[in-house]
């Protein structure tokens, strides 16, 4: 595949792809966990959140609003109560070869301040191409099974659960709550019975051992899924009462022990090496397994350790994937469409005559901007060996992850005679304004701003969006209906939409696909929309480089929406502390911070910002629960070399104890950590008074809670 190095990407470049992947993946996700219906393989998925990931590493400052990388499956479907997961059902951070794997070994000690040579063993574990399930156990009873959902709330699934032969409905001689989780899956030769017997009555038949799986747990009527013939891997655990084991895999001996199935494959390897070959193990024996894996699991064997390491927004530290690799097909690019994206990027995508690629039909396919079409990056540098990408030319596409694939290369052999090189339009084709490129950047930018309907829509979707304001019944389609008809053009438009279309001639319940009870569910939605947490409002604004995470920190910094935007205010003087305190919050840069202050300093935006917000009731940030914390609210700054913990678990473990971690010391610091080679913080701390701790009076400060 020849791809534009992510070294050699220069910034624009860099958020153009990002644009791109947030789009593909979006929607790669919505099929997959929402629909069970992925029209693409978990190989070309993993290779598209592997370049977000690689770029996002190389400029933190770019990470989207909508970033992939803060995402974890997709909101519970209508028709299932919602569980609140007692503890976050995460996803796992991918490896693709021997150097992720090397390199997350490398991750882990550095974290946990281990030398190369310290014994580490990790687990290892197929990956089971299934639908993740927890189930709660009280007092060894079942009381309770849930699907992953968004990692935060599932769907309740205990009575079809119930129905699965390998699930014991109650179990001897484990804690009073145990919380298993593990994979629901169908095997090979039970996949094909079943869909004889669909075929045979007429039913759906389902395109993969994952679709009919989670298909049949998800049914609303259990008595369907106990027809199912499904099987359970349990592979973790979630809330338990009291520790199961001291390491991984007694951990999941233990599970067996209580009557689950667990992989007989799982094996304790001593390091990267050992875990590569138990990976190749696994990949020789794969299509004799008679169920799906998409990869092998490595995980920390010592819990201790792991509960060190701990988490990042959506993945543990201490697992990752190592996922099997993806696959191409070629085929003719039958046109070059423009999409205008909400900030106004102009995104060629490829459409294909459609091809088969591991199974799923492509028919589009990401070009990311004029450079790639001409064959070259961002900075002038030749890629695919100078050939540029012409409409009627013979394509191999690189199914990296979703439903919009990459074309990868060009069979000059096959080059049609009459194709011409492609004119990259330098006007919006939404609104005609110009299309402008500015020095170093690698996209193209319509000028239209908020006269373009491609970014007001687009901005309005951002808004409705799942981790924005994700209100039910009123989702993409909706938007796009609402906002030809001249019903919503802002944000604010859509907390009156009961006001003006509730009643009278033109009622929302008289539009084609609308009836009384449908206006009447959508309007209750917006309402119970009113009451916003901060850092989802922030979020919705769908200011570029403010994505989720950033949303979460400034909200937490903030507190209030009051607060937030008399900072922001006062910061459009780069010369207040207030643009310093916005520069302080760790996670965000320059780049997001000028963001941020300059866009809500724009009249015509900050008044559509002020008219939304005049009809919410804008929830503080929620404080982290840092009962009996000494250090909550404070300001902390780690300076020198610490000997006891890395720098990363000492910024982890403060934060979870309602502190904020400074970079950098000023009068607003209330406590210094200084270890060896402390410097100019430490000298500068003492000229201000500050409190300073070596790093043993840090740990004793801080014990027991």
């Amino acid at each position: 595949m020849s791809l534009a190095d992510v070294d050699t990407l220069s910034e624009q470049a860099a958020k153009d792809e990002l644009a791109e992947l947030a789009a593909q993946l979006a929607k790669a996700n919505a099929a997959y966990h929402g629909d069970d219906a992925p029209d693409i393989s978990d190989a070309a998925y993993d290779a598209l959140k592997q370049r977000n990931a690689a770029i996002e590493a190389r400029f933190p400052h770019l990470k989207r609003s909508d970033s992939p990388s803060d995402k974890v499956g997709a909101a519970p479907a209508e028709g299932f109560s919602k569980v609140t997961h007692a503890v976050a059902m995460l996803s796992l951070s991918n490896g693709f070869d021997a150097d992720d794997i090397a390199e997350f070994d490398t991750r882990v000690r550095r974290y946990l301040g281990l030398d190369d040579d310290a014994p580490l063993p990790y687990t290892a574990e197929p990956k089971i191409d299934g639908l993740s399930l927890s189930l709660r156990y009280e007092q060894g009873t079942l009381v309770q099974a849930a699907t992953r959902g968004d990692g935060t709330v599932g769907e309740n699934v205990t009575a079809n659960a119930r129905t699965i032969a390998d699930i014991p409905t109650r179990i001897a001689g484990a804690p009073d709550v145990l919380e298993v989780r593990g994979e629901v899956y169908m095997s090979h030769p039970d996949f094909e019975a079943l869909n004889a017997r669909q075929s045979e009555t007429g039913g759906k038949v389902f395109a993969n051992p994952r679709n009919a799986a989670a298909g049949s747990l998800r049914q609303l009527d259990a008595t369907i899924t106990r027809q199912r013939p499904l099987r359970f891997f349990a592979y973790a655990w979630g809330a338990v009462s009291e520790p199961l084991a001291e390491t991984q895999m007694q951990a999941i001996e233990r599970l067996a022990a209580l009557g689950f199935q667990t992989n007989p494959l799982t094996r304790l390897c001593d390091g990267p090496d050992a875990l590569i070959k138990h990976y190749a193990k696994i990949e020789a024996q794969r299509a004799t397994l008679g169920y799906d894996i998409d990869g092998v699991v490595y995980k920390v064997n010592d819990l201790a350790l792991q509960g060190r390491l701990g988490f990042r927004s959506t993945t543990p530290r201490w697992a990752i994937a190592h996922k099997f690799p993806a696959e191409l097909a070629w085929t003719r690019l039958a046109a070059i469409d423009i999409q205008v994206g909400r900030t106004g990027a102009l995104s060629p995508v490829a459409r294909l005559d459609p091809v088969t690629v591991g199974g799923v039909v492509v028919s589009n396919a990401t070009l990311h901007n004029e450079d790639y079409i001409a064959g070259r990056d961002n900075t002038g540098t030749t890629i695919r060996e100078g050939k540029d990408i012409r409409i009627g030319d013979w394509v191999q596409v690189y199914r990296a992850g979703d439903v919009i694939p990459k074309v990868a290369d060009v069979d000059l052999a096959k080059r049609p005679t009459e194709a011409t090189p492609y004119d990259f339009p330098s006007t919006c084709p939404e609104c005609g304004s110009d299309a402008v490129r500015e020095p170093g950047d690698a996209v193209r930018r319509c000028t239209g701003g908020l006269i373009c309907p491609a970014q007001a829509v687009e901005k309005l979707k951002h808004f409705v969006s799942r981790a924005a304001f994700d209100i039910e019944g009123l989702g993409a389609k909706q938007v796009e209906q609402f906002y030809a008809d001249g019903w919503i053009q802002t944000p604010a438009d859509i907390f009156t939409l009961r006001e003006r279309f509730g009643s009278g001639m033109q009622q929302l319940k008289n539009r084609e696909g609308w009836g009384e009870k449908s206006a009447s569910n959508l309007f209750d939605a917006i309402d119970d929309k009113r009451k916003i947490p901060l850092s989802r409002l922030i979020f919705s604004l769908g200011i570029r480089h403010v994505g989720e995470a950033a949303s979460n920190l400034i909200a937490q910094t903030y507190g209030t929406w009051e607060t937030f935007i008399s900072a922001m205010q006062a910061a459009q003087d780069r010369e207040d502390a207030a643009w310093s305190d916005l520069l302080d919050i760790d996670g965000v840069g320059a780049v997001m911070a000028g963001s941020l202050v300059n866009t809500l300093a724009q009249p015509a935006e900050r008044a559509s910002i002020d008219g939304l917000v005049a009809h919410l009731d804008v929830q503080p940030a929620a404080r982290p629960k840092t009962e009996g914390s000494p250090v909550a609210g404070k300001t902390v700054v780690f300076t020198g070399t610490l000997e006891k913990m890395t720098r990363a678990e000492a910024k982890a473990r403060a934060e979870r104890l309602g502190a904020k971690v400074s970079g950098s010391v000023s009068a607003k610091t209330d406590l210094v950590v200084a270890g060896p080679g402390a410097g100019s913080k430490a000298k500068k701390a003492a000229e201000l008074g500050i409190e300073t701790l070596d790093e043993d009076s840090w740990l004793a400060l801080i014990a027991g809670v």
